[in-house]
């Protein structure tokens, strides 16, 4: 990556949390409780000047769109950016906003980018099928001259809350980077890999940051402290969880390549190990 396109994507990461810290303070949050968020979510989404916010219990749906640049997320507690030059998600970012699931108290960026790799090819051509916008979920499809990718998100501070379902006549590699400060590491309570900031939590004000990329009819190709590269089958889906659902000793996802969801696990009915204490990045 050139220096002046590092520099152009620190910036925007550094207006989306901006941004993200001001939708905070005037985001209602008038949704009912969802997942892992017990003052519940709130999604608006900008698409070519337009945001669509529908009120609490309605829906919005805008059919066969051709995007013109950014396309900007917010909601209550998690915001980032979809570009749809490359079909990625840019600067996830939990907002911090009040909740008693919460597992930071200011704007923090979890992944700098999830990005699927096409070729120019693949990429050609490229509208939103549909979006779908209703309280604190969010569906979007891109459709390319080569395929598609599906995007479900869920405006919660913890859970099972995003996904990328990428279509196409072959594998797609989808490579995550964690945002600055955050690192992958083996919990030594699961052997699972994990990804945090090794960060305490504090009593009454937060729970530890700790998340775990989720796959499903997908096959992880390269892992280290910061990045992970996976190659994705035709409907099979990179997810991500946030909090308990990240350490939960379940068994996985189930091989799904159709329908899938966001939140794939069975909520309160597994044990969950204690907290890792310092934990060491991967190849530390």
């Amino acid at each position: 990556m050139s220096r002046s396109r590092s520099l152009l994507r620190a910036a925007r990461v550094t207006l989306l949390v901006g941004a993200v810290a001001a939708t905070t303070l005037v985001t209602g949050g008038t949704a009912q409780a969802s997942g892992k968020t017990s003052a519940g979510g709130d999604f608006a989404v900008t698409l070519n000047g337009t945001v669509y916010n529908p009120a609490a219990g309605q829906s919005v749906s805008v059919k066969s769109v051709t995007p013109r640049g950014t396309i900007a997320v917010r909601g209550r507690n998690v915001g980032f950016d979809l570009d749809p030059a490359t079909l990625g998600a840019y600067a996830y970012t939990l907002t911090g906003a009040p909740d008693s699931q919460r597992m930071v108290t200011a704007p923090t960026v979890v992944f700098a980018s999830k990005v699927p790799t096409l070729t120019a090819a693949q990429r050609s051509g490229v509208s939103i099928r549909e979006l779908q916008v209703r309280d604190d979920t969010l569906v979007l499809i891109f459709q390319t001259a080569g395929g598609k990718l599906k995007i479900q998100a869920k405006d919660g501070a913890q859970g099972g809350i995003f996904q990328m379902e990428p279509e196409f006549a072959a594998p797609v590699e989808i490579v995550h980077t964690l945002g600055a400060g955050l690192f992958y590491f083996v919990n030594p309570f699961t052997g699972k890999v994990n990804f945090g900031d090794g960060v305490d939590a504090v009593a009454g004000s937060h729970q530890m940051l700790l998340g775990k990329d989720s796959p499903q009819v997908a096959t992880k190709t390269f892992q280290d402290a910061t990045v992970t590269r996976w190659s994705v089958a035709s409907g099979g889906r990179m997810g991500g969880v946030l909090g308990e659902d990240a350490v939960e000793l379940s068994a996985g996802a189930t091989n799904c390549t159709s329908q899938c969801q966001a939140r794939n696990q069975i909520r309160g009915s597994l044990p969950v190990p204690p907290n890792p204490t310092a934990p060491t990045p991967i190849g530390g």
